[in-house]
């Protein structure tokens, strides 16, 4: 069972899904103000590729940034092409 966390680190963090103790994937990001991050950064283990684990992990950002009221700026090509495809989360932008 894959499970997906922020870890904060000041002006800069990431979300990691963990299954067990292995790292599946991580998305990191970095504030750009208070009302912005950016995403920079999107890695999926290849033990893991082809389980949706990037997309989750972006469900999660985009869930965090509603929640907190900020925007997204997709600088990753990965999140980028999810936000692309997929016009329902694009109020984030």
């Amino acid at each position: 069972m894959v499970e997906i966390k922020q870890i904060d680190q000041g002006a800069k963090g990431y979300f990691v899904a963990t299954d067990a103790e292995n790292e599946a994937g991580r998305m990191s990001y970095t504030y750009a103000g208070n009302s912005k991050i950016i995403i920079d950064h999107t890695e999926v283990n290849n033990a893991y590729r082809g389980q949706n684990i990037g997309k989750r992990i972006l469900m999660e950002v985009v869930n965090y940034a509603r929640e907190n009221k900020i925007k997204i700026i997709p600088l990753c090509p990965f999140a980028k092409s999810v936000f692309d495809k997929m016009e329902e989360i694009r109020d984030v932008l």
